[in-house]
């Protein structure tokens, strides 16, 4: 079911509240104008929202990027995807290897693969890449690119704890505190790999680059959009978050709510004996 949006003010942040209306006005005018005049949009989400794939969906369409990033692809993905097109979901997810990857299902995402004719860019870490991350630091598991991109520098007491609590809370509070680093680490690591392929999908096609992500990775306090302001600070980046009943972490240009879908309870997966 499509939405309308309607403006608030919360917490100093534009925020459109999404309300059953026609399909096709689920974003403000005044952010599509800002998105339209970006280099580079960053379209954050909570996965498993459909609402949020929907937005994102209206956006890329408003947008016209001459290339998407994903995070939920990865680079031989994308390459695969590049020397065949794919026609129908079913192709579209043995040529990506959706099933294999975790995510939620391609149903809630094809809408938003199917806006845009431009060329995918895979950005997503393999387990490998994370388990590098996890044993031996985010700088390991990135290479060469490790120092370009920052990981190379720790981040100060303070911001290591804050990211730090921030995923004790994302976990349910219940894991132990040696693996709070590397979780942190990890998710250094998959901003720098999205911010990679960014650059990349710029350099290559000129832009505009439309970016779909999790909210954690687009946030401009601590995610890609920090990155880019350091390695590339003439880019204009628009940042959009999408929360749930009003609930989003971090700072965005924009944020459009949701409804929260129903879910399992995350937090039973960490009880005794499950």
């Amino acid at each position: 079911m499509k939405h309308i949006a309607n403006l608030v003010l919360t917490c100093g942040f534009l925020v459109a509240l999404l309300q059953p209306a026609a399909a096709g006005d689920l974003i403000p005018d005044d952010v599509l104008a800002d998105m339209r005049s970006a280099d580079v949009v960053i379209l954050g989400e909570i996965h498993d929202n459909p609402n949020h794939h929907l937005v994102q969906t209206e956006a890329i369409e408003a947008i016209e990027p001459s290339a998407v990033v994903w995070e939920m692809v990865t680079e031989e993905g994308a390459q695969r995807l590049a020397q065949t097109a794919a026609s129908n979901p079913e192709e579209l997810s043995r040529i990506l290897r959706w099933a294999e990857s975790g995510w939620p299902p391609l149903s809630m995402y094809y809408p938003v693969f199917q806006a845009s004719d431009a060329p995918v860019y895979g950005a997503m870490v393999p387990r490998t890449a994370a388990r590098a991350a996890m044993e031996r630091g985010a700088a390991t598991a990135l290479g060469a690119d490790a120092a370009r991109y920052g990981l190379t520098v720790p981040l100060s007491p303070e911001d290591q704890a804050a990211r730090e609590a921030e995923q004790l809370a994302a976990h349910c509070n219940a894991l132990p505190a040696e693996a709070l680093p590397q979780m942190v680490a990890i998710q250094r690591l998959r901003d720098a790999v999205l911010t990679r392929a960014v650059l990349r999908a710029t350099d290559e096609t000129g832009g505009p680059v439309a970016v779909i992500t999790g909210n954690g990775h687009a946030r401009k306090d601590q995610g890609v959009p920090t990155f880019l302001t350091r390695l590339r600070p003439g880019l204009k980046v628009f940042v959009l978050g999408q929360s749930e009943d009003g609930v989003v972490h971090g700072e965005f240009d924009a944020i459009i709510d949701s409804p929260a879908v129903e879910r399992e309870d995350p937090c039973k997966a960490f009880e005794t004996g499950n």
